[in-house]
């Protein structure tokens, strides 16, 4: 179980730092929304990569601040990498599950491939830049079962919104991936029982809200959503989706009930949260 984490470590988050960086997200999700998709429903879609971003960008910004890459899961960045790439190999070229808008022209992609850039400046900080400030032993999740197990139900859960075989089952292996990315962070967390830093848990809830928003989507989609049907009448494709959406969401509920608490206790700029009740700080 985790608790509001009110004892106080060395290095804080800044302030000044977190304020523009929201402030040029919500600046850059008006534009998009307004702008490029005229206010479409489906540009919530766009939106909920764009969180994504936003929580690695504020994970970066921890990382900076820091000078220390403690607290952060190299193998949930994995993760988030691979589906990503899955993801990018329809979306690239392919039309079938992008927005129908004209953010999905090229502002849908272009986020995706900036978070994919982020992921790659956040490895090599922490496996290689400050690596000696890893918590290595402690994040030994295994990642390959997290990794084959989307790719194997992919392929038989997969839609055919694509027309092609191995594109709609990549698609779908990322959906699927995107869901359980976050397993390898909250391990990490129960593993070293102290304190999760603000810009932590502000990344680990915007990649909640971002899953939110994709469900969203995905949901009010759900009846122009294909497959090959094994069962006439029911849409496996769909719920698999959908099913994938509620799981991440379980998975975040114990952690989302104390952020809201360590928000509403100590403000969004100096929420911490610890999973134990002494961080030994």
């Amino acid at each position: 179980m985790m608790a509001p984490c009110s004892s106080t470590k060395s290095s804080q988050p800044l302030p000044s730092q977190m304020l523009i960086t929201y402030g040029v997200f919500v600046l850059s999700a008006g534009a998009v929304w307004h702008l490029v998709a005229d206010g479409a429903f489906s540009a919530i879609l766009t939106l909920s990569v764009m969180v994504q971003c936003l929580a690695l960008v504020l994970l970066a910004l921890q990382t900076i601040s820091t000078g220390s890459a403690s607290g952060i899961s190299a193998q949930a960045l994995k993760l988030d990498a691979i589906a990503i790439c899955c993801r990018l190999s329809s979306t690239l070229w392919l039309n079938g599950y992008l927005p129908v808008d004209a953010s999905g022209d090229f502002a849908f992609q272009l986020i995706d491939i900036c978070s994919l850039a982020l992921l790659a400046w956040l490895l090599n900080q922490v496996l290689v830049a400050k690596r000696h400030t890893y918590e290595a032993d402690q994040d030994n999740m295994s990642i390959l079962p997290l990794a084959v197990g989307p790719l194997l139900l992919a392929t038989a859960l997969h839609g055919n919104m694509n027309g092609r075989f191995i594109f709609d089952t990549l698609w779908m292996t990322g959906t699927l991936m995107s869901s359980i990315t976050v397993l390898p962070q909250l391990w990490l967390i129960t593993r070293t029982g102290g304190c999760i830093e603000a810009l932590t848990g502000h990344f680990i809830a915007a990649m909640a809200v971002s899953r939110i928003l994709s469900g969203m989507f995905m949901w009010h989609a759900r009846h122009d959503i294909t497959c090959n049907e094994w069962i006439t009448g029911f849409n496996h494709t769909t719920w698999a989706i959908l099913a994938a959406h509620v799981l991440q969401m379980l998975l975040l509920a114990d952690f989302g009930y104390y952020y809201v608490k360590a928000v509403l206790a100590n403000g969004l700029l100096n929420c911490r949260i610890q999973t134990v009740e002494d961080c030994g700080v």
